[in-house]
Order: structure tokens, then C-alpha cells, then sequence
């Protein structure tokens, strides 16, 4: 598990790359000053995006979980998607906006994912 990044991985940096093209819009990544840290934060416009990867945030995880071998991955998964939701909770009761993408979607489709950020930052104002 010490070789899993969690942040700067080739996947977050191919989308990086195609949201600044796409949107030429200024935003940072991982900011350690806000709950979560996010991995994409417009400051102006008050909106955090989370790009969450199907295994390590549970992606239909209750139609999964009896795979796990052991008590231990249940644990971790149920924590992170807890941790997960309280994250989103309190960035909301703070102002903030929140939009959570699973991985498996920017994958397949890195330009429906470009564009539910475009509409998320057009619905701000």
C-alpha cells in the first residue's frame, strides 16, 4: 500500500491537463487548507471537486463488499466513504460547493466529466 499515491498520480495529471485546456479557468490542486483536500479548487468561485477512484471510495461497494477477504478492506472502505460524506457535508455547511466524480466516469469519459464541472462553475455564477 506504500506505493499507492494518493495525489499527483498519471490520472490526475492527464485530467488536470485537459481541465485547464478545456476550461481556461485558474484552479489548484490539492489544497491542504481545506477539509478534504480537494483535488481540484476554483477559490472564486467557492467550488471543490473530489475525483474519487471506484475501489478506495466504494463505488456500489454494497454490491461488492462480500468480496473482500478480510475485515480489514471492509473497514477502510466504509471509513473512507464515512470520512467521505462528512467531508462533503461540512464543505457545504461552509459555503463551499462540492462535486464528487468517480474515476471510472472520467476514464470513459474524461470530456462528460470536463463538462459536468463547466456547468457546475456556469450554475455559481
Amino acid at each position: 500500500m506504500s506505493k499507492i499515491r494518493s495525489e499527483h498520480t498519471d490520472f490526475e495529471k492527464r485530467f488536470f491537463s485537459l481541465l485547464r485546456k478545456s476550461l481556461g479557468v485558474k484552479f489548484e490542486t490539492h489544497q491542504r487548507d481545506i477539509k478534504g483536500k480537494p483535488d481540484v479548487v476554483f477559490g472564486k468561485k467557492k467550488l471543490c471537486v473530489f475525483l474519487d477512484s471506484d475501489f478506495w471510495h466504494g463505488w456500489q461497494y454494497p454490491r461488492w463488499k462480500h468480496l473482500l477477504k478480510n475485515e480489514f478492506w471492509r473497514n477502510k472502505i466504509e471509513s473512507n466513504r464515512t470520512r467521505d460524506r462528512r467531508t462533503t457535508q461540512y464543505l457545504r455547511s461552509n459555503g463551499w460547493e462540492v462535486l464528487r466524480i468517480w474515476g471510472h466516469l472520467v476514464q470513459k469519459n474524461p470530456q462528460g466529466a470536463l463538462n459536468k464541472i463547466k456547468m457546475k462553475l456556469m450554475s455559481i455564477g
